[in-house]
């Protein structure tokens, strides 16, 4: 365990923002999977899923959650199986 007082800090501060980090992307993950479901269903809720899903991805870049790229990446398959389905 850290001495330091500033050292204790950074623990503290690193514990909190893994959970914020934890939290955001498990609800990206949780959109990701709706979106899937919905392709696989082919159901025309594809594209309202979509929709919410692309938030979620650039919300969490916006807060540096994911690389831009990466949150790009997943954007652009996503758009990619929905248009596959249609």
């Amino acid at each position: 365990m850290a001495n330091i007082k500033s050292a204790k800090k950074r623990i503290l501060v690193t514990e909190k923002r893994t959970a914020r980090n934890k939290s955001i992307k498990s609800a990206v993950k949780t959109s990701i999977k709706k979106v899937e479901a919905a392709i696989a269903a082919k159901d025309k809720a594809a594209e309202e899923a979509l929709k919410a899903a692309i938030g979620q991805i650039n919300r969490a870049a916006t807060k540096g959650v994911y690389h831009k790229n990466t949150a790009a990446r997943k954007v652009s398959r996503l758009t990619l199986a929905v248009n596959k389905m249609a």
